[in-house]
């Protein structure tokens, strides 16, 4: 059996945001946000989306493809988990760091449907462009384990803050609530909590800019970026 095994992305999601800050840490936290994956030339055949109608979810199997430590060909044996403050080192077997051996993860979306060579599907914590390699379904039966030990997260975050979005931001209704949701998250470093600190990230094809004070966040601007011309 070999020991190496050459992956090839047969899809990429494709969704609001465009890079790495900003995206929820898990898979369903923020089920407000809307992605596709689209699959890439050679592996759009009808046939191979026969049955996938019948489920509701689904596992995507994808690259940390915007890491730059394994394009070097570094990994971390030990990381430091933001639900734990960002100060406390864990085993990366131990956790879902993005920085691992082989860049590998796995995340449970929703499937909304089904449109031509795409799928339409929700709660991801994928940027735009993730390379996808391979696609099943989840099966509530083997897949949902009620009485399973999580460690040090055990359960999903309680504490959200809360996001004021101005009126003067540039953003229709179901942006507002998209945004709205991922920034409730907190998308900050955990050991970063300066008011004064301005951080922006890109969504929806431009630049969202916030600052946090105590438990409130304020979207500060939103800048659209200009497109190129030939």
């Amino acid at each position: 059996m070999e020991d190496n095994l050459l992956l090839k992305a047969v899809a990429r999601y494709h969704g609001p945001l465009g890079e790495k800050f900003g995206l929820p840490r898990q898979s369903g936290l923020a089920g407000a946000v809307q992605g596709r994956v689209v699959f890439e030339p050679g592996f759009r055949e009808q046939e191979a989306l026969r049955g996938l109608e019948g489920f509701s979810h689904i596992w995507l199997l994808w690259g940390f493809s915007a890491n730059r430590p394994q394009a070097e060909g570094r990994w971390q044996p030990t990381v430091r988990p933001p639900r734990l403050g960002g100060n406390t080192s864990v085993g990366v077997w131990g956790s879902r760091s993005p920085y691992r051996p082989n860049p590998l993860g796995l995340s449970c979306v929703k499937l909304e449907g089904i449109r031509g060579g795409e799928l339409l599907v929700s709660g991801a914590d994928l940027m735009d462009g993730t390379p996808i390699y391979d696609i099943k379904p989840y099966v509530a039966y083997c897949d949902s384990i009620p009485d399973a030990v999580s460690g040090f997260a055990q359960s999903a975050p309680t504490e959200v803050l809360e996001v004021l979005i101005p009126e003067d931001i540039p953003l229709g209704p179901k942006q507002r609530k998209v945004l709205a949701q991922l920034l409730s998250l907190d998308p900050r470093p955990a050991y970063q909590d300066t008011a004064e600190r301005e951080y922006a990230f890109a969504y929806e094809g431009g630049d969202v800019r916030f600052r946090v004070n105590g438990k409130v966040l304020t979207v500060t601007a939103y800048d659209r970026k200009q497109e190129k011309t030939v």
